[in-house]
């Protein structure tokens, strides 16, 4: 498998499981003391490397957000998005909830679905160009 698939995958586990930690419920019974998260991944017949992480559920489905420049958070699921092939949500009837990554088209061809070369124009933050209200030659006129 080339190293730049496992780089993404493990890049891509990390966000998933963050998520999972912070958003969602533990599997099991937590009052127990037994809850938890699974995290799982495999190659798929087709050769596509899948990554999921399984939670309780949460107040709100998993999705991309738009956070402001200086947010503390709330980049996970657009780096996701940026380095997967595909990706989505899967619920099942015990309120188990399961996102899943394909994090290469075919893990064997090192070429394939090899998404790092705009990955930074795909989770770029707002132009200051965009924010009229910003400008920065003001705020250094203080400094004189």
């Amino acid at each position: 498998m080339a190293e730049s698939v496992i780089d993404d995958a493990v890049l891509i586990l990390s966000e998933l499981l963050s998520n999972a930690c912070k958003h969602g419920r533990p599997l099991g019974d937590a009052l127990a003391g037994d809850g938890d998260v699974r995290a799982a991944w495999r190659v798929d017949p087709t050769g596509r490397l899948v990554v999921e992480v399984t939670d309780g559920g949460g107040p709100t489905r998993p999705a991309p957000a738009t956070p402001s420049i200086t947010a503390h958070g709330g980049r996970g699921l657009s780096i996701v998005t940026a380095l997967a092939d595909d990706w989505g949500v899967r619920d099942d009837i015990h309120g188990e909830v399961t996102v899943w990554v394909v994090v290469h088209a075919d893990v064997f061809d090192p070429d394939a679905g090899h998404r790092r070369h705009d990955f930074a124009a795909r989770v770029a933050a707002p132009s200051v160009a965009s924010m009229p209200d910003l400008d920065f030659a003001d705020a250094f006129d203080d400094l004189d």
